[in-house]
């Protein structure tokens, strides 16, 4: 397994799957989204695997403030990958496969 956990450090979901790897003993590499973001490629194989929707957080202040209800879809994605806090946390992904939140009944399934 080749994991990665895309996350905020303030994001209380984010910590529940650090240490969920943790305690399984389970190796993950860990990625701020506010300081580091997703790159285009993993953006785009996130969102194949989970779909736009899920990855976007439309409760946060950035979401508002950014306008992103009212921008063409081509450009609320360039926001998103500027700005990491947009994203729902924790984006967790190993290889293809992805999920988005707290779901350890899907870790479990990978190998």
């Amino acid at each position: 397994m080749n994991i990665q956990i895309f996350g905020l450090r303030k994001s209380f979901d984010t910590k529940k799957a650090e240490r969920w790897f943790k305690e399984r003993r389970i190796k993950y590499q860990y990625i701020d989204l506010e300081s580091k973001g997703l790159s285009a490629g993993e953006y785009r194989s996130v969102k194949a695997a989970v779909g736009y929707d899920a990855l976007v957080n439309k409760n946060c202040r950035a979401y508002e403030e950014l306008f992103m209800a009212y921008i063409t879809p081509q450009a609320a994605e360039e926001k998103l990958l500027m700005y990491g806090e947009l994203f729902n946390a924790p984006i967790v992904r190993n290889g293809k496969q992805a999920t988005v939140g707290y779901h350890p009944e899907i870790w479990e399934t990978w190998d």
